[in-house]
């Protein structure tokens, strides 16, 4: 009997050696247009991470910088804001170019292996994704309405999808739905 006591907590041990392993979800760590790197899962005492989804290739990219710029300001006392560059022909060079020329206010980061991109499912430019604290993916679409299709650009913005969203999540609400889909340029290397 103490053989078969032995072998049964044995297994438990193992079992709970695995569970405790799998829990922890390693660092996702991407370097920064700042020198250092950074874990954009990561909300630390934010309610929310916001991700824009960017290339300085895009066109439709820089008709929204001046929104992601103001948006960044707007927000980023309650959530982290990140502009990722997720083409894997983005070096650090170029996407500290587009930083400095787009005058970019949030921490730039690079996702050459499209490992956040492929996490969140990303796949254009520009594209927002609110995440929880647990990087749950609150939000994914447009930022506004500025683009109705690829090409078909309005004047002016008639909507703030993301602002809907990132003030519902702040406040403790559902997200409006539905959640329409990010207008612009395919993220290089992605399916």
């Amino acid at each position: 009997m103490p053989q078969s006591f032995n072998s049964n907590s044995f297994m438990l041990r193992l079992l709970l050696a695995f569970l405790l392993l799998t829990s922890l979800a390693p660092a996702l760590e991407l370097p920064g247009t700042d020198g250092q790197t950074h874990d954009p899962l990561v909300t630390g005492d934010k309610k929310a991470v916001v991700l824009f989804f960017v290339s300085p290739f895009c066109s439709t990219t820089k008709s929204f910088i001046k929104e992601i710029n103001q948006i960044t300001a707007d927000y980023s006392d309650r959530a982290a804001v990140y502009l990722i560059h997720s083409d894997p022909e983005i070096t650090l060079e170029v996407a500290m170019e587009h930083a400095i020329l787009s005058e970019v206010k949030a921490l730039v980061l690079i996702d050459k292996q499209q490992t956040l991109a492929k996490q969140v499912q990303a796949k254009i430019t520009p594209e927002a994704i609110v995440l929880s604290p647990k990087a749950e993916t609150l939000y994914k679409g447009r930022i506004n309405d500025l683009y109705l299709a690829p090409a078909k650009r309005q004047r002016a913005a008639t909507t703030k999808d993301l602002r809907d969203a990132l003030d519902a999540i702040l406040s403790g609400k559902p997200v409006p739905t539905p959640q329409n889909e990010a207008q612009g340029c395919k993220i290089g290397g992605m399916k």
